[in-house]
């Protein structure tokens, strides 16, 4: 996949572009991450202050890393339908590059969250430099392990996070550069052929 760009967007898909999320993006963000069931992994849906922390944060991940979570935008209608991007977390004390999302329930199962990712991937290889990349997911949300699955991460490992009380095990999804590259090759001989 190629990572392109246009106008304000960071990364352009076939069906998405992902764009950096500013302070008029309230109501866009609020809309999926106010729903509890998009937000599950956080035990909540986010109140109004929460959505602007989100959004603030993610500001500050753009400026001070030159990337974060963007904002999920559907070409053929110019809506929001989520967030996806690349932040900094940490697996056992050790910062590792995770690609994360958020999608509106209305547009699950649909192939956005898939195809937003594998755009992050490529992003954090050919553009960052990474050595490798994961998603860290919770054990229990096996719609977004199939994502990672299908963005050709591997399970390595199982971490315990706690937020707000919870403890909760989390999969960490891992493709190194090596597999990353190794995949390319393949997918250009695929075409070749």
């Amino acid at each position: 996949m190629k990572v392109k760009k246009q106008k304000d967007a960071v990364l352009e898909t076939d069906r998405l572009l992902l764009r950096q999320m500013n302070e008029d993006d309230f109501e866009n963000a609020r809309r999926f991450l106010a729903d509890p069931e998009v937000m599950y992994a956080y035990e909540h849906g986010f109140d109004d202050q929460e959505v602007r922390d989100w959004i603030a944060n993610n500001q500050r991940r753009y400026r001070e890393d030159g990337f974060g979570l963007w904002l999920m935008m559907d070409k053929k209608t110019g809506q929001s339908i989520g967030d996806c991007g690349i932040t900094w977390q940490k697996v056992n004390e050790t910062p590792v590059l995770e690609i994360g999302y958020h999608l509106e329930k209305g547009k699950w199962h649909q192939g956005y969250a898939i195809e937003a990712a594998k755009a992050c991937k490529a992003y954090a290889f050919d553009i960052l430099g990474a050595d490798r990349v994961t998603s860290i997911i919770r054990d229990t949300n096996s719609a977004s392990q199939k994502v990672a699955i299908r963005n050709d991460m591997k399970p390595v490992e199982m971490i315990i996070k706690s937020y707000r009380g919870y403890t909760m095990p989390h999969l960490v999804y891992e493709i190194t550069r090596e597999q990353y590259e190794a995949d390319q090759k393949k997918n250009q001989k695929k075409k070749r052929v």
